[in-house]
């Protein structure tokens, strides 16, 4: 049994969806995204401050590029961002004959590739256009690869230790899928259901895969974070939020030991947000037993 705590790292900033996470090894920080402020955040634990560049348009991840700065996914474009002259300069656009869609989750598998999901713009999940969004590859030429489509909200991806396996995310519907996965040629195969979400779990989000190979989901509308076993289905612990719509998830820290979590506030009435002050805000969870991951960076 291990002693939990949580520690709000943006308490002083107002944040309406927090999400994408991710903890930059080089630079010892956390990068994230306010998707509906169009900002994309560094944190510092060192000095406990927050560095922001503003996007411009929605903006759902941002990870770092080998040859320096970040990749972001703003609006339906792939941007490079030099965080120095907080200049943006796009890359590639995906799902051009959809106007209205976004891109919503994306990371870097561990050869360099960037997959990247769209959905429709929305206000609140439940007034999502269903079935308009997609899943995307985007490689070091930039070369773009749509993978899957008619897909609600795509979120949460993370590949197995042993990088054959993908995990993946359809938000709206509850489960959590994985598909084998061709390291070559990025090609996803044989989807399956690894964990179906139960009575007030909430929606599947954001998802990171631990260094003991298993999976940590953020439960949007479920106030938690769960550990699954993916060779077996189980729910093996659950972390507990003071905040209902929990976003996403990574480890960080020196040792990958601390869990970052991110939650927003869209969408919450009056009394919703005097019961959750903290809505939209990142939290740093200790006390797990367990350990992360390094970070991928896009090798375009």
């Amino acid at each position: 049994m291990f002693i939990v705590f949580y520690y709000c790292i943006t308490c002083s900033m107002f944040i309406e969806t927090d999400t994408g996470p991710v903890w930059e090894e080089s630079e010892q920080t956390l990068l994230f995204v306010d998707i509906a402020g169009q900002k994309i955040h560094r944190w510092s634990p060192t000095t406990n401050q927050i560095q922001s560049v503003e996007t411009g348009d929605m903006v759902g991840f941002a990870v770092p590029r080998r040859s320096g700065g970040y990749a972001a996914g703003v609006g339906r474009s792939i941007v490079a961002v030099d965080w120095l002259t907080q200049k943006l300069t796009s890359l590639v656009e995906v799902d051009e004959d959809k106007p209205n869609n976004r891109l919503n989750d994306g990371k870097v598998d561990p050869f360099g590739r960037l997959l990247a999901g769209t959905m429709a713009k929305e206000q609140r999940p439940a007034e999502v256009q269903k079935q308009q969004g997609s899943l995307f590859s985007v490689t070091s030429d930039f070369t773009v690869t749509k993978h899957l489509s008619q897909v609600d909200i795509s979120n949460g991806l993370d590949w197995s230790l042993d990088q054959k396996t993908f995990f993946y995310i359809d938000s709206l519907s509850l489960t959590v899928d994985a598909f084998d996965y061709d390291s070559n040629s990025g090609r996803l195969g044989n989807r399956r259901v690894v964990y179906r979400m139960e009575e007030g779990e909430g929606l599947p989000d954001g998802m990171t895969v631990d260094a003991e190979g298993r999976l940590w989901v953020a439960c949007y509308n479920g106030g938690r974070v769960i550990n699954i076993d993916p060779a077996t289905g189980v729910r093996l612990q659950t972390v507990s939020l003071p905040v209902m719509k929990t976003t996403s998830c990574c480890f960080g820290g020196p040792d990958y030991s601390d869990l970052y979590v991110t939650s927003a506030s869209l969408g919450l009435d009056q009394s919703e947000s005097s019961q959750q002050p903290l809505a939209g805000h990142t939290f740093r969870v200790r006390g797990l037993g367990v350990k992360g991951r390094p970070s991928n960076s896009f090798s375009g």
